[in-house]
């Protein structure tokens, strides 16, 4: 195997576009997928089965369906409905939806594992419902859950080369049309995997210390 460092030069404008465009929906897609993961806990919790099972048999379908699928079912089945998204916001959309049914069940978890007796204590004490909830159990149970939700973003941030799938020129995307615009596959290829590595390791041994750090 011969290595082109040339290759490498002329790569690296369009892998820091490709970088910058992967981050971008990864912030936004994390944002989404905690805050509507969050709801969903909360609905989920509803005193009536009419609201919790819509809810639970929406998130069941999204998350035992693959991401992919639903990229491409957003982004050219719905257009047909007259509902059009960019790439890159049919893509942030898509990550957000499929994994706030994963932080749903962390939320779930932090939740359930707040101590009985705060409960007690917040009905002892006559707080109203949206206080309760604000001040002593959402606190208790994202303090418990933030390493959990660390760990999708690590997941997240792997996933997001499928959204060159419906055109999004993320790390994979710039990759992928460079080698084929100059016949030079492994060193963008190499290059933007050892990207992935430089990001998600550092990410996962920082999400170790604040587990650690938390559970102090």
């Amino acid at each position: 195997m011969n290595w082109d460092w040339s290759a490498v030069g002329d790569f690296m404008p369009h892998f820091w576009d490709g970088l910058l465009v992967t981050l971008q929906a990864l912030v936004l897609g994390s944002l989404i997928s905690f805050a509507l993961g969050l709801v969903w806990a909360l609905l989920m919790r509803a005193p009536t089965r009419w609201v919790r099972w819509p809810v639970g048999v929406v998130t069941e379908f999204v998350r035992n369906t693959p991401l992919l699928v639903q990229l491409f079912f957003l982004f050219y089945v719905l257009p047909e409905w007259n509902i059009t998204f960019s790439a890159m916001t049919t893509g942030v959309v898509a990550i957000g939806l499929h994994y706030s049914t994963y932080t749903m069940q962390v939320y779930r978890a932090g939740i359930e594992g707040v101590p009985a007796g705060q409960w007690e204590a917040a009905t002892a004490l006559n707080l109203p419902l949206t206080r309760t909830w604000t001040a002593v159990i959402l606190p208790q149970a994202i303090r418990r859950v933030v390493p959990a939700l660390g760990n999708y973003v690590i997941s997240m941030l792997k996933d997001t080369p499928l959204l060159m799938a419906i055109t999004v020129l993320d790390m994979l995307g710039e990759a992928r049309l460079f080698s084929q615009q100059n016949f030079q596959f492994t060193e963008p290829l190499t290059v933007i995997g050892v990207a992935f590595i430089l990001i998600s390791y550092p990410a996962s041994l920082l999400m170790r210390a604040l587990e650690r750090r938390l559970v102090r």
